[in-house]
């Protein structure tokens, strides 16, 4: 897959994107799905728009000039950010106490998915899917949990399944912004589906007008609404 999205914590949905997330209450949080997918958003709005997402302003130029020259003093090179078997290693020793309190209690739905985050977390997907069902099969109407294993999907290059877990969350809850999100930008991105992405889009902006990230929703709206307006003009043709 070469587009990126975010995550609920949102990471996002693109392996380069990240979904923020906030603490995972029952009553509210954010969800892995959002995260990836939102977090991709940003960061590509961020980067195209010239603006730092830390900082939110551009730097000056003479601040651009001592930036880089700061740059050309650097002679050590960066750390190398962790690769696959890192993060899986990391993911384990974390897992590694709850996993031994899963085995008093097999059937803690809550526990089952806070190891599936984790493991989503260090963008080991097909165990943190694996979490997910099993969460599932005990709360099969999480729409949260159910999101992130559709985003954990999506990032797995599954397009199809990932649409199917979120069809789902929404049956269980129709309006939930996330899900919306995340929907609309698989089938953006992963089906070509310009008309299902406006259509999850406009009921997220519909049922929840002050919807944190408003601005890239519209951002997409246009381009999803522009792509078919030119699909139209060219059949015209």
């Amino acid at each position: 897959m070469s587009e990126t999205m975010h995550n609920s914590a949102e990471r996002g949905l693109a392996q380069t994107g990240e979904i923020a997330a906030q603490p995972r209450t029952a009553a509210m949080r954010w969800t892995r799905e959002r995260t990836a997918l939102l977090a991709l958003v940003c960061l590509l709005a961020g980067t195209a728009g010239g603006w730092s997402i830390r900082g939110m302003r551009a730097a000056t130029p003479a601040q651009a000039t001592v930036a880089a020259a700061a740059v050309k003093q650097e002679s050590a090179p960066a750390p190398q950010p962790p690769g696959p078997a890192q993060w899986k290693e990391m993911a384990d020793a974390q897992a590694a106490p709850l996993i031994e309190k899963l085995k008093s209690n097999p059937d803690d739905a809550d526990l089952l998915a806070s190891i599936g985050n984790l493991y989503y977390d260090a963008q080991q997907y097909p165990i943190a899917v694996d979490f997910y069902a099993r969460t599932l099969k005990l709360k099969p109407a999480d729409a949260a949990v159910r999101t992130d294993m559709g985003t954990a999907f999506w990032f797995m290059g599954n397009a199809d399944r990932a649409i199917a877990e979120f069809d789902k969350a929404l049956a269980y809850l129709p309006d939930n912004p996330n899900t919306l999100f995340n929907l609309g930008l698989v089938k953006w991105k992963g089906k070509t589906d310009a008309a299902g992405a406006i259509a999850a889009w406009e009921k997220l902006l519909a049922t929840d007008p002050n919807y944190q990230q408003k601005k890239q929703v519209e951002q997409m709206l246009d381009e999803a609404r522009n792509h078919v307006a030119g699909g139209a003009v060219a059949k015209s043709n």
